[in-house]
């Protein structure tokens, strides 16, 4: 009888934190994380309402625009952003309901590339590791360049297919 190939711990993480974003009823977009401490799984997450409030499939998503000053080809532009307020995000999420202690040296694998604020808790957060599948381009350079300046790591995992059944139309 011929054995099946085993997953890579990178394949084997990611896929639980896919799965883990199926809890999430957010209509724009469903994310999850996981926080691994070497192989060693010690929480998850997903993006939704604070508990015990009405999510965005019950009272709507609460959009809010933001404008933010950027250098595109040497030129200062004005770009519009939009964000939904009402959820909280699911590495904020991992990161409310996980000990400081355990997150020390650990690595968060996490559906899609964090959002500024995101990054921004993640950096100080004690993770030296953080792992992700979909990009999120309106604020990825500047991630990438403070991840560097922290000396976290922080890769994407490109040629990753995520479950089937995992799968959502992602908005932007």
């Amino acid at each position: 009888m011929k054995e099946a190939k085993r997953k890579d711990w990178d394949t084997y993480f990611m896929d639980i934190a896919y799965m883990v974003s199926t809890r999430s009823r957010c209509p724009r977009r469903h994310v999850g994380a996981v926080l691994v401490q070497g192989k060693k799984l010690l929480g998850t997450a997903y993006n939704g309402a604070p508990m015990g409030v009405p999510d965005c499939s019950e009272a709507g998503c609460m959009i809010a625009e933001e404008i933010e000053m950027i250098e595109h080809d040497g030129k200062q532009e004005m770009v519009k952003k939009q964000r939904c307020v009402r959820t909280i995000h699911a590495e904020q999420n991992l990161l409310l309901f996980t000990d400081r202690i355990d997150r020390e040296g650990s690595s968060v694998y996490v559906t899609d590339e964090p959002c500024w604020t995101c990054a921004n808790m993640l950096a100080n957060s004690g993770v030296t590791e953080i792992v992700y599948h979909r990009p999120y381009p309106k604020d990825s350079d500047k991630v990438k360049e403070m991840m560097k300046q922290k000396g976290i790591i922080f890769r994407g995992l490109d040629s990753y297919e995520p479950p089937r059944e995992t799968v959502m139309v992602v908005s932007d």
